[in-house]
Order: structure tokens, then C-alpha cells, then sequence
């Protein structure tokens, strides 16, 4: 299970919330990409574990990506312990991928910033080889990604660039509303309002998307940081 490209999520829907364009137009183009979720998003106010599972499986058809698993640590109980460091090298080290996405720093659910931390000891311990794993009853290889990008959660910072999202705006839509019990809901449902169920906070998600576009010539675009490795160009046709 060789991958470009892995995307590292606190919880169910984080992905598509936050790079789901990016993750669209980076299937388009022909590149493996695949998702992991460190929990099941079980303390959600909305729903439960088996809804979001359900939702989880038509946004990845949504997307087509090519692999997704769910690591199960806990929601609002991540912890950077080796055990769990463990369990996340095992996954970077059977995909390989080229390039991975993780989540912000600080934002404003503690969970992002755990999962942060914890994919980026993760990633750097990877790499090496006297931290030993086994997945299948086959020891692993030491691997580490030529690139790490860190996607923008609900709180903004200074991008190093944007991507441009804007012939995939609708599949990153369809991705995020797949998630039913969370997004755009009625207001007189059965389970209460939350911070991310109106139309407004949606709203909120499109006119970033547009102001981000908007500052890179961009119709719609994501906005990321760059924590590792160079990105280069091989001619200035690249640049716009």
C-alpha cells in the first residue's frame, strides 16, 4: 500500500472540513491518497460513532481516496504516548507516503493541537530505524516523508501558499455535507445546535475558501503551512 500523499485527522470530517479541495483535486490529477483518523469523533454533540462511520464511508466515495482507517485513540483523550506513537508509524510505514497533511497547532478544540503534536513526533520517528514495529507479522522498514503540510482548522494563521480549489469546491461540498449529522442541520432537530451545525457556520467555511482564492489569483482555495522540506519549481511557468 504505497501512497503520494496521507492526510492525518483528529476526528472524522477534519479532513474533508479543512483540505477536502486539496484532497479532490490531488485525486484528480492521478496521485494515491489516503486519510487517517486518530478518533472515532465519539464525544461529538451530534450523532454517534456508528453515524459517523456511516458518514465517513460517503465522504471517502465522495472523494475517492484509496485508503482510510480509523486509529481509534479517544476522543478528547489523545495523548502523545509511544503506544500511540506505535500505531501511527505502523501507518506511515506500511503507505510510505511522499507527502503528508496534518492539522494545526493551536486551535480551538484541544484535540487539533494533541493530534498535531502527535503526528509530527510520529513522523519524525519514523525514520528511525532502531524504533522497531512489526504490522502483520512483518517487521517494517524506517520511513519518513520528503514533505509535511500543515492544513488550516477553525483558527486563521499566515499560509506559505494556497492551493487552488477551485474546480473542486463542489466535490469538497458534497465531502463535508456527506457528514449529515454535524453540518447544515435543521435547527428544531431532535439534537441540539452546535457551533458547526448551522448554515452560518458553513457560510463561514465557503467565504474563506473565496478570501484565500481571492489573495492568490484563485477562484477558491486551502490555505497550508509548510513545516518540512522545500517545496521547488523546475520553471517559473509555475509560479502565478
Amino acid at each position: 500500500m504505497k501512497l503520494d500523499i496521507l492526510v492525518f485527522a483528529a476526528h472524522p470530517d477534519d479532513a474533508e472540513l479543512n483540505a477536502g479541495g486539496t484532497i479532490s483535486a490531488l485525486v484528480s490529477e492521478g496521485n494515491k491518497v489516503g486519510i487517517i483518523d486518530l478518533t472515532k469523533g465519539e464525544m461529538g454533540t451530534r450523532g454517534n460513532a456508528i453515524t459517523r462511520s456511516e458518514e465517513v464511508n460517503k465522504a471517502s466515495h465522495i472523494l475517492g481516496i484509496d485508503y482510510r482507517i480509523n486509529l481509534d485513540l479517544g476522543d478528547s483523550l489523545i495523548n502523545n504516548t509511544r503506544e500511540n506513537q506505535i500505531k501511527l508509524i505502523e501507518q506511515i510505514r506500511l503507505t510510505k507516503p511522499n507527502i503528508c497533511l496534518i492539522g494545526s497547532s493551536y486551535d480551538r478544540h484541544p484535540d487539533h493541537g494533541k493530534a498535531t503534536q502527535l503526528s509530527l513526533d510520529s513522523l519524525f520517528y519514523s525514520g528511525l530505524s532502531k524504533i522497531k514495529t512489526m504490522l502483520h507479522g512483518i517487521e517494517q522498514d524506517a520511513f519518513r516523508p520528503t514533505l509535511i503540510l500543515q492544513y488550516m482548522q477553525d483558527r486563521p494563521f499566515e499560509p506559505d501558499f494556497i492551493f487552488d480549489i477551485s474546480k473542486h469546491w463542489e466535490t469538497k461540498k458534497r465531502a463535508v455535507l456527506a457528514f449529515s449529522s454535524q453540518f447544515n442541520v435543521v435547527a428544531n432537530d431532535s439534537e441540539p445546535e452546535t457551533y458547526i451545525s448551522s448554515s452560518k457556520y458553513f457560510s463561514q467555511i465557503e467565504a474563506r475558501a473565496r478570501h484565500y482564492g481571492h489573495v492568490a489569483g484563485f477562484e477558491m482555495g486551502e490555505a497550508f503551512k509548510k513545516l518540512n522540506g522545500k517545496i521547488g519549481l523546475s520553471s517559473f511557468k509555475d509560479i502565478r
